[in-house]
């Protein structure tokens, strides 16, 4: 298996419903997450990895990626570290196999189902099946953040 979403692949943020606390394109950073306890921005602390605002009303964040290698995932690995209190209760994981970042008529399957997260911690899944995928939307529910999202898998080009 190899990584398919990284950006040293190739991988990229395509679009996110929020980014107020930390940009989604930390996400695919190749290098570990660290924590920097000084340092702050307009909006609180700094976090190395993409965090959204808190949700008053009902729903859930999500962020679409392009895989830099389309392929069939075989492995996920959700990195909360330096998430402390303010990680996701859960996620899940979808993907789509379409020709471009037009993703309003794409379809969408299953490839982790929704799954509870831990804060300051890594927890890898093993997707048995799944089929072919371009893209990826990460759903994190209701908010909160993740430092890091691996993708491995076969590739198909």
């Amino acid at each position: 298996m190899m990584d398919l979403l990284s950006a040293g692949v190739g991988g990229r943020v395509v679009a996110c419903n929020d980014e107020f606390f930390a940009e989604a394109v930390n996400l695919i950073k190749e290098e570990p997450p660290v924590f920097d306890a000084s340092r702050f921005t307009d909006h609180g602390k700094w976090m190395d990895g993409w965090e959204t605002r808190r949700r008053r009303e009902p729903g859930h964040d999500w962020c679409v990626l392009a895989l830099g290698i389309p392929g069939r995932v075989r492995r996920v690995t959700v990195d909360t570290s330096h998430f402390t209190g303010n990680y996701p209760e859960s996620f899940s994981l979808e993907g789509s196999d379409t020709a471009d970042d037009h993703l309003d008529e794409a379809v969408w399957f299953e490839i982790v189902q929704k799954t509870p997260l831990q804060g300051d911690s890594v927890a890898t899944f093993e997707v048995p099946h799944s089929y072919r995928a371009t893209h990826l939307r990460l759903n994190i529910y209701p908010d909160g953040g993740i430092a890091r999202l691996r993708v491995e898998g076969d590739p198909l080009p």
